[in-house]
């Protein structure tokens, strides 16, 4: 039996952090372990210890819990760092995508070719990634032997600076690869009886290997699309696996996009709303248009508004699936919000369903608990996938284990178009990003925008990047860049 210390930084995202909370509970071999939450809201604090104090002592485990917004506490002489926390939190990434928006950027400058999910800054995102930074300097100093799990947006970004700039153990955690068991049931497989392996970056993954029964799944892949294809229709805004932009994007480029992937396209799909619902389905258009966002901020409104409730009814009990159906019966929710939300209770309830999150597994194996498959963003060492530079972070199924971290062969390799017309572009884009931030050169940000097909002219771009930095929150970012100026 492992005990370790769990620093969760943003822990007042409720959401993960119960699902982390049940997966921990479940995980015997963790048993006596400490979560440090993390936040500084703390509001959002509070409810969530509550929550995760009362379900541990509902559940009878052996987990121990401290809250603190003193991030310095928290990380001290922690195993694990598990950073989800979102600087600003949505507020601050709208009102950028607002001036955006206001200058001719639909969906803001973040939304970028090959980087058009909603909350992925790839350029106004000094404010976070100098955060992540901050988090790898101070474990250097008080918890140097810690893994950092970075699970924050830019992931891509963010373990690519943390991996090149500190000493500090990091993997890169995203649960897009998921799209795999979309694809599976959707099929009406059993997930027993095939064999599958993606490959790719962050939010930039593809189907490369895909067996059922020991023979070529891609086959049932084609099969759907030319049966079913013209019929699909999505169920919410993030139903896009089987959308007209993922079949168009496998027609291209040879294999099936996965997840998140699916929604990182070209400019094809994602000029305006119009050309959105044509390729990611109405009424929303995926969930990266005006409509799809609107529609995932409701919902996660709503599920907050609904823990708070539980946080503040002591006798609600968590492990009770009357409690929930008594409370769902008095709510007057979306049916779509309702599914999602009974999903979330019935992974909490099940004492063997987990959360789908990798987190635990990861420290599970790592400790010495057996050994795990997953899917993390790692150095490129090997290399992992061919043609793609060692020091740049790839997101592949690995094999973890107490001693470290073992990338799968990729087999089949990915297409030479994935590669060169699909990675190679999206890679550029992030180490510009890493360029501008670590340099401080605005030159590097403005000629990201002066290759966007949205910019008329290079006054649009110094425009709209002077009104960003402006915004109240991006003092540091302004003088971060004005200070380097006039670097070539």
């Amino acid at each position: 039996m492992a005990t370790v210390k769990i620093c969760l930084i943003g822990a007042g995202s409720a959401v993960f952090s119960m699902r982390l909370v049940g997966d921990l509970c479940k995980e015997k071999s963790l048993a006596g372990s400490l979560v440090s939450l993390m936040d500084v809201d703390r509001e959002r604090l509070e409810v969530v210890y509550e929550l995760a104090d009362r379900y541990v002592k509902e559940l009878g485990a052996d987990l121990k819990f401290e809250k603190t917004t003193e991030l310095e506490k928290s990380i001290a002489d922690a195993n694990f760092v598990i950073n989800t926390a979102l600087v600003g939190g949505h507020q601050w990434m709208e009102e950028m995508r607002r001036v955006g928006e206001a200058n001719g950027y639909y969906r803001g400058i973040d939304s970028q070719e090959f980087n058009m999910v909603a909350d992925y800054n790839t350029i106004s995102n000094y404010n976070q990634l100098k955060f992540f930074l901050d988090v790898a300097k101070m474990m250097e100093k008080l918890a140097p032997k810690a893994w950092l799990l970075q699970t924050a947006n830019p992931v891509f970004e963010g373990t690519n600076l943390i991996a090149r700039t500190t000493d500090v153990k990091v993997v890169g955690f995203c649960h897009g690869f998921h799209g795999v068991f979309e694809i599976i049931e959707a099929l009406g497989l059993d997930p027993r009886k095939v064999d599958w392996q993606v490959a790719g970056f962050n939010h930039a993954i593809w189907l490369n290997r895909f067996l059922y029964e020991g023979k070529d799944g891609y086959k049932l892949i084609d099969e759907w699309v030319e049966s079913h294809s013209r019929e699909w229709r999505p169920n919410n805004p993030f139903d896009v696996q089987f959308s007209p932009a993922a079949i168009d994007m496998y027609r291209f480029y040879g294999l099936f996009p996965v997840g998140d992937t699916v929604r990182n396209g070209t400019w094809k799909y994602n000029r305006d709303i119009k050309t959105k619902k044509k390729w990611y389905g109405g009424p929303w258009g995926g969930v990266d248009s005006e409509l799809g966002w609107k529609w995932y901020e409701e919902q996660l409104t709503m599920v907050i508004k609904l823990l708070n409730l539980i946080a503040r009814e002591k006798s609600f009990k968590l492990l009770a699936l009357e409690s929930y159906e008594a409370l769902f019966e008095s709510l007057n929710l979306p049916e779509e919000a309702l599914d999602q939300i009974k999903r979330e209770a019935e992974s909490i309830i099940s004492p063997e369903k987990s959360s789908g999150e990798q987190h635990v597994p990861f420290i599970k194996a790592v400790t010495g608990g057996g050994e795990e498959r997953l899917v993390l963003n790692v150095l490129n060492h090997g290399p992992v996938i061919a043609d793609i530079p060692e020091d740049v972070v790839v997101e592949v199924p690995v094999t973890v284990d107490e001693n470290g971290i073992h990338p799968e062969k990729i087999d089949p390799p990915l297409t030479r178009r994935i590669t060169r017309f699909y990675l190679y572009p999206r890679m550029v884009r992030m180490e510009m990003a890493l360029e501008a931030f670590l340099t401080g050169d605005r030159h590097v940000l403005e000629e990201m925008l002066e290759r966007d097909p949205r910019t008329r002219s290079s006054e649009q771009v110094k425009k709209v990047l002077d009104e960003i930095m402006s915004l109240p929150f991006n003092e540091e970012m302004k003088k971060h860049y004005d200070s380097s100026s006039d670097k070539r």
